[in-house]
């Protein structure tokens, strides 16, 4: 790797004049410019942006924080990856890098995430996996680091948020199944304090009660959100005394793992019990074919990073109209499973 010291001697330019150059400032005769540039090009510059980004203030970075791990495998390939397609073309409007800061699931997302801060890692910060009270949220705020959440939490310092629409997929579900004669309705728990949990059972009883349904404790599965997950519902629903009818699963790596532990037990989706879930790509293969909720990935990365640049100084006069807080709607499409 050359740096500009190098590079200053190998011109005899003094670096000032070659940094000058470098960066486009109009006091630089043109020839001197072009000699500067074309022995950049030439010799293999590479500009240490470390140093740059120390001067400037700003890393050019934008972290994106998710959580790994064995309970949780398959939701990175399937969710996170469109979403930061998404991410990435904004911020590749302004020179702006995303990076995926992969917290393990068993290491504490909270110490996790103080020490990404203390090394100064990025300018602002994306968060998902939102528990229903979120330390991290009132860390950052403390220390003026511009942030929004994918989803909500009851812990709240006015941050910009963005959430899937689970009332509106709770609701559109529910009367669905009541409507086709279930009233033993199971649901699917995810992973560990996620605040969706809560917002999706609570609208869930909301809905029932309306028509004078109970959800039952004994209906309510708790699972990792991953295939094996999925599986070890199929077993549950089987060996249960009095299993429910129909169920619904807020997270798509469930889906294709309950399909074949469903099938393993003989019972069949669409005929023995209803199953309303998330479309994935893997979805599509799955027989029958499952009554799902869809949403643009893409879309909601573009959404969240043009919602968290409006909130940082440099940026905000360019997305004056960047949502603020919304949930995000599902639409249903229907299949054959329920």
């Amino acid at each position: 790797m050359k740096g500009i010291r190098w590079l200053a001697e190998h011109l005899d330019i003094s670096i000032g004049t070659v940094s000058r150059a470098l960066n486009g400032k109009p006091d630089v005769n043109e020839d001197t410019r072009r000699r500067v540039l074309e022995a950049a090009e030439r010799l293999g510059y590479v500009a240490n942006q470390s140093g740059r980004a120390l001067r400037k203030g700003s890393t050019g970075v934008i972290g994106f924080m998710m959580q790994t791990g064995r309970e949780i495998t398959g939701q990175g390939d399937i969710f996170f990856m469109s979403v930061f397609d998404g991410v990435q073309t904004v911020l590749a409007r302004h020179k702006l890098d995303l990076v995926a800061l992969l917290c393990s699931s068993e290491e504490d997302p909270d110490d996790y995430l103080k020490r990404m801060v203390a090394r100064g890692f990025a300018d602002g910060i994306i968060l998902s996996a939102t528990r229903r009270h979120d330390a991290r949220f009132d860390f950052l705020a403390r220390h003026k680091i511009p942030f929004i959440t994918l989803g909500r939490s009851l812990t709240d310092v006015g941050q910009p948020w963005i959430d899937l629409d689970f009332e509106g997929m709770a609701e559109m579900s529910i009367e669905r199944l009541v409507r086709a004669g279930h009233s033993r309705i199971g649901f699917v728990w995810p992973h560990g304090e996620l605040n969706l949990g809560y917002v999706f059972t609570e609208r869930c009883r909301q809905s029932l009660a309306r028509h004078g349904l109970t959800l039952a404790e004994k209906n309510i599965f708790r699972t990792n959100p991953s295939e094996a997950g999925g599986y070890a519902v199929a077993r549950q629903i089987k060996d249960s005394d009095e299993p429910p009818t129909a169920i619904i699963l807020v997270n798509e790596t469930l889906v294709t793992g309950l399909y074949r532990g469903l099938e393993e037990v003989g019972l069949r989706p669409g005929r023995d019990i209803a199953v309303i879930g998330r479309q994935s790509p893997q979805a599509r293969f799955l027989s029958p074919s499952l009554t799902g909720f869809e949403l643009s990935l893409r879309d909601l990365g573009i959404a969240l990073a043009e919602s968290l640049l409006s909130t940082m100084p440099a940026y905000a006069g360019l997305y004056p109209d960047a949502v603020r807080r919304t949930l995000w709607p599902m639409a249903l499409v229907e299949g054959d499973s329920g």
